[in-house]
């Protein structure tokens, strides 16, 4: 058996590998619809699915992302890991999604990955975040819109209802924001797309 030593960074990479796992290369390739990543927005995520192919994908696609970071986190809180080290699993799972060794380091924008993740880490605040994502979502049909202001609200949200896991958040939070920096150029000159 692993000492902890050894397990809590086998965790962390194990966590990195399953965020790696390129769920939207996957589902379109099994259901004929051309690469993501050179359609669209050229971002392998659900809401690019939707754009290029169909909901059936788009859900899948979504489902999918979710459960590689609800199963990061799952082990982590299966093996007895502090609040530390599954918040660091959740960091490590997100930054798969982004920067996955299986996709040639082009992943997607990371939200359904991260609600994923806060799905075991903390669903109390994970219903905040999907309530304040499902309402802008709704309201202005600009995803990214709903994405940044879901990433912002997350670290004070962490310090009122999960202080234990406010610096991995906080972290998350920042790269999802950082993630949508062309998203943020083109809101700001009214050029963003519409779902």
């Amino acid at each position: 058996m692993l000492t902890d030593s050894l397990l809590e960074p086998a965790l962390i990479s194990l966590a990195y590998l399953l965020g790696s796992v390129p769920t939207a290369l996957l589902v379109c390739n099994s259901m004929g619809i051309a690469d993501p990543r050179q359609q669209g927005s050229g971002n392998p995520g659900a809401t690019n699915v939707l754009r290029i192919g169909n909901p059936v994908a788009a859900a899948l696609t979504f489902l999918g992302d979710s459960g590689k970071g609800a199963l990061a986190v799952s082990i982590a809180i299966m093996t007895e890991q502090p609040s530390g080290i599954t918040g660091l699993c959740a960091l490590a799972a997100v930054l798969g999604h982004l920067f996955p060794m299986f996709g040639a380091y082009r992943g997607g924008k990371g939200i359904a990955t991260f609600f994923g993740c806060m799905l075991l880490l903390s669903w109390p605040l994970l219903l905040i975040q999907l309530s304040c994502w499902l309402i802008l979502a709704g309201t202005t049909r600009i995803a990214s819109l709903a994405s940044v202001v879901m990433a912002l609200i997350t670290p004070l949200l962490a310090w009122w209802l999960a202080p234990e896991l406010l610096s991995p958040l906080a972290l998350i939070a920042l790269l999802l924001i950082a993630r949508h920096r062309l998203n943020l150029v083109r809101l700001f000159q009214g050029q963003e797309s519409r779902f």
